[in-house]
């Protein structure tokens, strides 16, 4: 590298030329060269970057106020730190997300990283004359605790995130289920004809879903402030000074604006992941009733000519490059694809917080790759679906109401005032003249078609109050001995 300034490193491998315009250290470079796999990094994953640097920069802060950590070392970390936060070093962070060794090559990546800027801040010049990455940077810590609150932190900073896309998607479906309330529908069961609803009742059991998960997920994110930040190698804090303990939660708070307590018990806090499988569990029962969502819409937009016909989806591309005229449910089916990625991510991560052995989980890189990436594609994917599909999604009023004018499934109200072998007759009947079941019941004079009206009104039959005031009417008029004598007499089968 002829005319390109260098510096030496050493580590307990050997020594090392870098080129003196990087921030990073002999560890950071061989952890590039052997991880190289997947092409991502820690950039790659959402805040991640700003909470390790967030823990180094509270720790230097309570080491200093302990007495443990010289005041302008200290000072130095801390601006290092803050740089770190805004982003000025992303470019110094290589190594694949994938990596061994439960994620100490992206903790010595930070190290070196704030260590040699730190020294530039001091001496001009890069190096660990002044500021080692472990000796000060890493003070009080561990890989092994630094990570895992690292992902707890950057879990709450991402759940805020799609926390607050999960609640405008509730508002979105509450004015859907408002606006749709008046369009009649056939309900299905097993892709057959049921019983009449409203869209907006279809609508509402999205909206009552969807708050559900909007509360558990906020309950799954208060799990996440409990940090192992303190436990050091395997929990018993080795390494740290009096006082540290309470004073670097005293920073950590301070400086991220969020109320992070210490674990109960470090050596539960190292051993096991059960907050990442919550999270996790949380996030695939989001991707899953999306999914199932997504799927009613396309089955619903289908068509235009062979389908149900009964929604229309936004159009927002051509969706064949030979059929012109074809429009494709493309963001549903985004949806159904995220979903898919997220509920296998979920597989992911129940396997390696499964797989910790003993008194540390190694396997967080893994379980940072997958959380992180769901938690980000659904993030990413629900105001997508918001804007581009479930904001200007309209009914095919006139499909609907046919549909549920001619299914069979009416004579279920037929059953319920003549017996349910009548009910049979009459679906039968009007299934196999292509008849609807008022033509058939008037047709036989089972009802007069006063009666017709208000017992066979679809509308009615989405509303238990007004179906079963609709039946006590019937009742009531069928009274007297003569109308019962008629009764008798219609709802004889023939033989």
């Amino acid at each position: 590298m002829q005319g390109l300034a260098m510096r030496k490193e050493t580590d307990v491998l050997g020594e090392m030329m870098l080129p003196d315009e990087v921030y990073y250290g002999i560890q950071t470079v061989r952890a590039r060269d052997n991880f190289a796999v997947s092409g991502r990094t820690a950039v790659d994953v959402p805040h991640y970057l700003w909470a390790v640097a967030a823990i180094k920069q509270a720790a230097a802060k309570a080491n200093c106020k302990i007495g443990a950590l010289d005041a302008t070392v200290a000072k130095a970390i801390v601006q290092a730190s803050q740089e770190m936060m805004a982003h000025r070093f992303d470019d110094q962070f290589p190594i694949d997300i994938f990596q061994g060794g439960g994620g100490t090559s992206t903790n010595m990546n930070a190290n070196e990283v704030i260590a040699n800027r730190a020294n530039e801040i001091l001496t001009g010049k890069k190096g660990y004359d002044v500021v080692h990455p472990n000796t000060h940077v890493n003070m009080g810590q561990s890989t092994n605790d630094v990570i895992p609150a690292v992902m707890k932190m950057t879990c709450r900073i991402n759940l805020h995130a799609l926390i607050a896309e999960v609640a405008a998607l509730e508002v979105m479906l509450e004015e859907k289920t408002q606006a749709f309330d008046h369009v009649v529908k056939l309900a299905r069961t097993c892709l057959q004809d049921a019983v009449p609803i409203t869209l907006g009742q279809q609508f509402s059991g999205y909206l009552h879903q969807v708050r559900r998960l909007h509360q558990s997920l906020k309950t799954a994110s208060e799990q996440t402030l409990d940090l192992p930040l303190g436990a050091t190698a395997v929990g018993t804090g080795l390494s740290t000074h009096e006082g540290y303990l309470e004073q670097v939660y005293i920073e950590l708070r301070e400086i991220s604006g969020e109320q992070f307590i210490a674990e109960d018990n470090f050596f539960d806090g190292l051993q096991n992941g059960d907050t990442y499988l919550e999270v996790a569990a949380q996030l695939k029962k989001l991707a899953a009733f999306l999914s199932k969502m997504a799927t009613d819409f396309r089955l619903q937009g289908s068509g235009p000519r062979a389908g149900f016909n009964e929604l229309f989806l936004p159009a927002v591309q051509p969706g064949s490059s030979i059929m012109p005229g074809k429009i494709n449910p493309v963001m549903p089916e985004l949806i159904n694809q995220i979903a898919y990625q997220v509920i296998g991510n979920d597989v992911t991560i129940t396997m390696a917080v499964e797989g910790g052995e003993l008194d540390l989980n190694v396997w967080e890189p893994v379980i940072i790759k997958a959380l992180f990436e769901s938690c980000n594609l659904l993030t990413n994917a629900i105001p997508l679906f918001v804007e581009k599909c479930l904001k200007d999604l309209l009914p095919n009023e006139p499909v609907c109401r046919e549909y549920a004018e001619k299914s069979t499934a009416l004579a279920t109200v037929i059953a319920t005032l003549f017996g349910y072998k009548v009910g049979c007759r009459i679906a039968a009947k009007a299934f196999e003249q292509n008849l609807r079941v008022r033509d058939v019941v008037l047709d036989e004079q089972l009802l007069t078609p006063e009666q017709a009206d208000y017992l066979l009104d679809p509308m009615v039959m989405t509303n238990p109050k007004a179906s079963a005031a609709a039946v006590t009417r019937y009742q009531q008029e069928m009274a007297t001995p003569q109308k019962n004598l008629n009764s008798e007499v219609n709802t004889k089968e023939p033989a």
